[in-house]
């Protein structure tokens, strides 16, 4: 969705507080800031980068940055630029099963190559037939083990969490439980992310049950870290939850917004 029809969306449903928070990009922040303030709600700009982390792609979420930032663009530039080459490969892949035409199918939902994903694709085969909903996509094609996986290199943790820091603002883990890491591998992610420079997690999510929810609020507590909320929303046919839909976060955790007080954006 654009990001003027999601802060028409985002208001409807009550929203008080938005950020766009668009996969290694923040191309569409200046236009989403405008939106939210034209609809009368504060903004804080952000961005869900893609890192490796333990053989893992794992999710780091910046907050509050200054979205001109040089270093911060051409970081996710770089970080973007081997996505053409992994759809090729991904469609390639599932051509060896008779489905044909993804890559050309999957750029129809995204325009620049830069920015193609695995979404896309599933955006393709569920459009084209081939899958009734996207999370059957995920259980049959574009997963390890499964036609049209294709591995790929993302950022760095440091360099994510620095690009975030030295553009202003605050880095946050996304949705921790659905990776799957083991209690050693998900400490040694805290450890590290909290080393670099990174002070918040994600407690309340679309993709969190209301168990993981407790255990991430306790989480944040063990490692003295602020807490986040949002719906990873995406668009209606694809997203557990929609925007403004989720419970509050529990009262003993200190918001990642209050931090970020100073670099929210609020209406006239």
């Amino acid at each position: 969705m654009a990001p003027e029809a999601l802060a028409m969306r985002a208001k409807a449903n009550g929203v008080e507080l938005w950020a766009l928070t668009d996969h290694d990009e923040v191309g569409g922040q200046q236009r989403a800031l405008e939106a939210a303030l034209d609809q009368g709600m504060a903004y804080l700009t952000g961005c869900e980068i893609s890192v490796t982390f333990a053989g893992k792609v794992v999710h780091i979420v910046g907050l509050g940055f200054d979205h001109r930032n040089q270093q911060m663009i051409d970081g996710l530039r770089a970080t973007r630029g081997g996505r053409e080459l992994r759809a090729r490969e991904m469609a390639a892949g599932l051509a060896q099963v008779g489905i044909k035409g993804a890559y050309e199918g999957a750029l129809h939902y995204v325009g620049n190559p830069e920015a193609i994903s695995r979404t896309h694709f599933a955006r393709f085969l569920v459009e084209a037939g081939h899958c009734s909903d996207v999370p059957e996509v995920f259980r049959r094609f574009l997963t390890e083990g499964k036609p049209g996986f294709v591995e790929h290199k993302w950022a760095r943790l440091g360099d994510a969490l620095r690009w975030i820091r030295e553009a202003g603002g605050i880095a946050v883990i996304a949705h921790p439980a659905r990776y799957g890491f083991t209690p050693t591998e998900e400490y040694a992610l805290f450890t590290e992310f909290i080393a670099h420079g990174g002070r918040g997690v994600e407690v309340v999510t679309g993709s969190h049950t209301a168990a993981e929810a407790v255990k991430y609020a306790d989480t944040a507590l063990e490692f003295g870290l602020l807490a986040s909320r949002g719906s990873d929303f995406h668009s209606p046919e694809e997203s557990h939850t929609d925007l403004g839909r989720l419970p509050a976060l529990p009262g003993r955790l200190e918001p990642v917004w209050q931090a970020l007080a100073a670099r929210v954006h609020q209406p006239a």
